[in-house]
């Protein structure tokens, strides 16, 4: 079926790798099984009612499958789906053009949902309920309204940041799942798959140390697997096993729990500049020259998962297990102007 792309903001890598080795079916897709059986239920009921789906809601950290669950649901309904992003969407004619151009039942995937303009999310909420948009003609006291029809038809909405999305529109959707992390079965099973279609040799260990170190996430996983397989290739390496995996893992500076750099360095501005916190995330934001909504949406999820830091009314807080991993026995005082870390 054919996919429309409204907003072309995504990096070639991304394309490339969602194009290559992103599962098309329910079948082929790992992981997030009670999901995958509701999604399918919700299917199979709207096809059996020649009805369009549901409007579904999919939240969770990056890189878990929203984007592929939602061509998914559009290939298993046999329909179109047209991509775009909420800050794509500027102003109310944007949506107009997007949904008037809409077949019966296709599907809208609005990536980054939360971010959607309030007015245009205003002016979104008829078509959602009662697939009619209200369009004013004119201004002042010759203007009027004609009210256009639409198909009925099916938003798919992503978000990492599902709490700020407005009471108003999160009860707009039918369907809410949330995506968790994946586990490391699930993950093995995930990098041996992109393995075979990549083409690359992997053995079992090897194929284990990635998934090992991907951060519960198919996405890093496949990104990692494709480094390992450069890595390989250069030293002509005929298969990835555990020595090479480690090898070039090691030259990628991530760690045996998946931890990046920049993870290490949020832990231990964390530990050694704030003794281990309370300190506020604007805080952590500025000492590390990243943008707030990157820490949030990126960084802090898996370290929470890891039980690595908890957020608390007054901060983020490094727990023991950090302080453990680390080798620091107990929380230090903020480090002074120009010292050094001590790990």
């Amino acid at each position: 079926m054919p996919t429309r792309v409204v907003d072309g903001s995504r990096q070639e890598d991304e394309q490339l790798l969602e194009l290559s080795i992103r599962p098309e079916s329910f079948a082929a897709f790992v992981g997030q099984e009670k999901i995958k059986k509701r999604l399918l239920m919700s299917v199979e009921a709207a096809r059996m009612r020649d009805e369009a789906l549901d409007h579904v809601l999919l939240a969770g950290p990056p890189g878990l499958g929203k984007t592929t669950l939602a061509h998914i649901l559009a290939k298993e309904m046999g329909v179109s789906v047209i991509t775009t992003t909420g800050p794509a969407l500027e102003r109310s004619g944007d949506i107009a053009s997007i949904l008037t151009n809409l077949a019966e039942k296709d599907i809208l995937f609005i990536d980054e949902i939360h971010r959607l303009n309030r007015v245009v999310e205003e002016f979104f909420y008829p078509a959602l309920e009662d697939f009619h948009l209200d369009i004013i003609i004119g201004q002042g006291p010759s203007a009027r309204t004609i009210r256009l029809d639409l198909p009925k038809f099916t938003l798919v909405g992503a978000t990492t940041r599902s709490g700020l999305i407005s009471a108003a529109l999160r009860d707009r959707f039918g369907i809410r799942e949330r995506l968790d992390f994946y586990g490391e079965a699930e993950l093995l099973s995930i990098v041996r798959r992109s393995a075979s279609i990549l083409g690359v040799k992997v053995d079992d260990e090897g194929a284990a140390e990635i998934a090992k170190r991907c951060r519960g996430t198919p996405r890093v996983a496949n990104r990692l697997l494709k480094r390992v397989r450069d890595f390989a290739q250069v030293n002509k390496a005929e298969t990835v096993t555990r020595s090479v995996a480690c090898e070039a893992l090691h030259l990628l500076e991530v760690d045996e729990m998946g931890l990046d750099k920049m993870d290490r360095s949020f832990m231990r501005t964390i530990i050694e500049k704030f003794g281990g916190g309370p300190v506020g995330v604007e805080t952590l934001a500025a000492s590390l020259s990243e943008e707030r909504d990157t820490i949030e949406d990126v960084y802090e999820p898996f370290l929470m998962q890891i039980g690595f830091l908890k957020r608390t009314p007054r901060g983020r807080m490094a727990t023991k297990l950090a302080f453990d991993y680390f080798h620091v026995d107990k929380a230090v005082p903020p480090a002074k102007p120009g010292q050094k870390f001590l790990f």
